[in-house]
């Protein structure tokens, strides 16, 4: 074959490869904003996968129905609890803005009294008032923030409607262009499939078992709305490092500064004793069990997801971490192994 034929050939793949490139760029920072859809799309297909083939292969149920089925079953599952936090959250904040001044004032006489009766020095007044300001500007962006959740969420069933009628066609499609071998493509779909089930049941599984143990000290020192403290526990407990302490140590200064002082105190000590270790046995070793993910990959991956994703960063920054992870051991099998065996082999021809 012409020498030139196949330098203008590689030219114009080249070129080809530039426009694909070019023009994926363009779609996915057009695109970026419903990121976080997708990938909330993608966990709930992982997820319903087996319920939708066993009432379309099972049952015979046409498609459309039993995806509208699951639709609806998520809706009640995922929706309606967010959408009775973000009533709670957004009336507690309503009221946070507006005490503001009271809140502050309640505080900074607390700081008063314990300087006067420990005889040391904590924090300043002025600095008080700065948190206490700082705070009342970001509770509007958390109700904000929870809005744009709930519009991501419509997207994300949206998504998920599609993905589950065309589930075959679409797994099909993903398998025939991977460029990878097919143990490689079977490989990286099962550890998938475990590792969002690992963070997607885990995750809340764990952040639930945290607030119940948490809900029990609230009906001891007779909290005011121990519900709504049990729903706010539920969520922080689902963010890394801080946890749950984001929830009982604001509820443990309310108290004290409401001259409940062993009840404030209980509730310290019972949520770093008794909360904090129900997150360390249960938050590792259950993530580990389903998936035998380490426990740094689930720190870190939940504060890159937080960061990149929002909230549902929680479920996919473990996942991206340990996909990455997975991608170099299958690159290290498909192409190092073989050049390898390839070396030894022509040594052993020398």
């Amino acid at each position: 074959m012409d020498e030139s034929f196949i330098h203008q050939n590689r030219i114009r793949q080249l070129f080809f490869l530039f426009c694909i490139v070019l023009l994926g760029v363009l779609l996915a920072l057009e695109l970026a904003g419903f990121l976080p859809a997708l990938l909330g799309a993608v966990t709930l297909y992982v997820l319903m996968r087996w319920f939708m083939n066993y009432l379309v292969i099972t049952k015979s149920w046409p498609k459309p129905l039993a995806a509208s089925v699951i639709l609806l079953l998520c809706l009640v599952v995922v929706l309606i609890p967010i959408a009775g936090l973000v009533g709670m959250l957004s009336s507690k904040v309503a009221f946070a803005i507006e005490h503001s001044n009271e809140m502050i004032n309640s505080l900074k006489s607390l700081i008063a009294q314990l300087e006067k009766t420990f005889n040391i020095s904590l924090i300043s007044p002025d600095t008080i008032t700065e948190l206490g300001n700082m705070i009342a500007q970001t509770l509007p962006k958390l109700i904000s923030a929870t809005f744009s959740t709930l519009g991501t969420l419509f997207f994300v069933f949206f998504l998920l409607y599609f993905m589950l009628v065309n589930g075959p066609e679409m797994e099909a499609a993903l398998y025939e262009y991977m460029p990878l071998k097919d143990e490689s493509v079977d490989q990286i779909g099962r550890e998938m499939h475990t590792m969002v089930v690992s963070n997607a049941v885990g995750i809340p599984v764990i952040a639930i078992l945290q607030g119940v143990v948490a809900l029990v000290a609230y009906f001891i020192v007779g909290v005011k709305e121990p519900w709504f403290w049990f729903g706010f526990t539920c969520i922080t407990a689902m963010l890394p490092i801080v946890g749950a302490a984001l929830a009982y140590v604001p509820l443990a200064i309310i108290l004290l500064a409401g001259q409940q002082t062993w009840q404030g105190i209980f509730i310290l000590i019972y949520g770093f004793g008794v909360i904090g270790t129900v997150d360390n046995i249960f938050r590792f070793t259950l993530a580990k069990k389903i998936a035998n993910v380490h426990p740094l990959i689930t720190v870190f991956g939940v504060i890159i997801g937080l960061k990149l994703f929002g909230f549902i960063g929680l479920i996919f920054g473990p996942i991206l971490i340990s996909l990455f992870i997975l991608l170099l051991k299958i690159y290290t099998q498909e192409f190092f192994v073989k050049q390898r065996e390839l070396h030894r082999h022509g040594s052993r021809h020398i």
